[in-house]
């Protein structure tokens, strides 16, 4: 019988796994907007826009590793309760 908390896991790891990749995508591109209309700013919000699209691709590649290591992270959590 599965306790609650390995349900709750359970079912956040599913979700994690069905919209990881479309938002991992997203902020991708999204930088790549960002990155390519920082280019025709001036010089001091230039850093301002560059700063947000390497932090919006940074994250973008976080959600992808997280999205793709979600099924080791659900199995090693599996076992660190008590027994």
């Amino acid at each position: 019988m599965a306790s609650g908390i390995e349900v709750l896991l359970s079912n956040i790891r599913d979700t994690l796994i069905n919209i990881y990749p479309i938002l991992s995508v997203i902020l991708i591109i999204l930088s790549g907007i960002v990155y390519g209309m920082s280019q025709t700013q001036p010089a001091e919000q230039r850093g301002k826009w560059q700063t947000t699209a390497i932090g919006l691709l940074v994250g973008g590649i976080v959600i992808a590793a997280i999205g793709f290591s979600a099924d080791k992270i659900f199995e090693v959590g599996k076992t660190l309760g008590p027994t």
